[in-house]
C-alpha cells in the first residue's frame, strides 16, 4: 500500500500557479498509482515579518480550492487559524490542517473535529512525539474520525530546527498515520533578512530519513520556481523534482 502524499504551493498566489501544480499531480499520480493531496493555504497567519505575503484570504481562497477539485479531481488539504474557519473549510477540503504553534489549541481541534473530515495536526516545535498524544486525544474525543501526526522538528532558537526522527515511531502509537513534513523541516525560521530560510537541498534525504523509520505519509511544498514564491521559497522543493523523489519513496 502506498505511503500519504502531501503536496502543492506554501500559499495560493495565483489561479495560474494552482493549475500548473495541480497538472503536474494529476500527472505524477496516473503514472505512479499514487494520491497526492494537494495543499494549498489561503492565509499564512504566521509569517515572520508584517509585511510578508499572505494570501487571498478565506473567501476567496476556498473558491480557489474548490475550483482545484472541480477542474482536476485531487483531494484537498488547507490550514486554519481560528476556531470560525473550520466550518466553512470544511466544505471545501478532505483534510483541515492544524498549524504546529497551534496544536495545543483546544478550541482549533475541537473545531476541525467536529466537521468530519480528517484533521492533520503538525507537531509543535516545542513538543516531543509522545506529547502529542493530548492533541491527538483532544481531535478524536471531539469526533474526528480520522487523525494524522506530522513531524516538522524541533527549535531551540537562533534560526534553526533540529529533527528527532525517534519522534516518528513515537508518534505512530498514538497515530495509525505519521507524516514526515519534509520541507518545512529544512527551514531556518527567520534567518534571511525578515522572512524564513531554509536548505531545500536536504528536503530528499529528510523523506527517505523518514521513511527509515517508519513514516507512512510525506508532506511536500513545491513550486515551479522556489525562488520567485512568495512564501518559504528557500525550503519548497522544485515541482521538477517531486516525482522522482516519490518514486523513491514507493520502491
Amino acid at each position: 500500500m502506498n505511503p500519504k502524499f502531501i503536496a502543492g504551493p506554501c500559499v495560493i498566489e495565483s489561479a495560474e500557479l494552482l493549475d500548473a501544480v495541480a497538472e503536474r499531480l494529476v500527472a505524477i499520480n496516473r503514472r505512479l498509482g499514487t494520491e497526492i493531496v494537494f495543499k494549498a493555504s489561503f492565509d499564512k497567519a504566521n509569517r515572520t515579518s508584517i509585511a510578508s505575503f499572505r494570501g487571498p484570504g478565506i473567501d476567496r481562497g476556498l473558491r480557489m480550492l474548490a475550483d482545484v477539485r472541480a477542474k482536476w479531481g485531487l483531494k484537498l488539504l488547507t490550514d486554519i487559524h481560528e476556531a470560525w474557519q473550520a466550518a466553512p473549510v470544511g466544505e471545501v477540503v478532505d483534510v483541515i490542517q492544524i498549524p504546529a504553534f497551534l496544536c495545543r489549541q483546544t478550541d482549533l481541534l475541537v473545531a476541525a473535529a467536529k466537521t468530519g473530515r480528517t484533521v492533520n495536526v503538525k507537531k509543535a516545535q516545542f513538543l516531543s512525539g509522545e506529547d502529542m498524544r493530548y492533541p491527538y486525544e483532544k481531535a478524536v474525543e471531539a469526533g474526528a474520525r480520522e487523525v494524522w501526526l506530522t513531524e516538522r522538528g524541533n527549535i531551540y532558537g537562533y534560526n534553526n530546527l533540529v529533527v528527532d526522527f525517534r519522534n516518528i515511531p513515537d508518534m505512530l502509537r498514538i497515530a495509525s498515520t505519521v507524516v514526515m513534513d519534509c520541507t518545512h523541516s529544512v527551514q531556518r525560521p527567520g534567518a534571511a533578512g525578515g522572512k524564513t530560510g531554509g536548505n531545500r537541498e536536504f528536503v530528499p534525504s529528510m523523506a527517505l530519513a523518514a521513511r527509515a523509520f517508519g513514516a507512512n505519509g510525506y508532506f511536500f511544498e513545491v513550486h515551479p520556481d522556489p525562488d520567485r514564491a512568495l512564501s518559504d521559497g528557500p525550503n519548497m522543493l522544485r515541482l521538477d523534482d517531486l516525482e522522482n523523489l516519490i518514486k523513491k519513496l514507493i520502491q
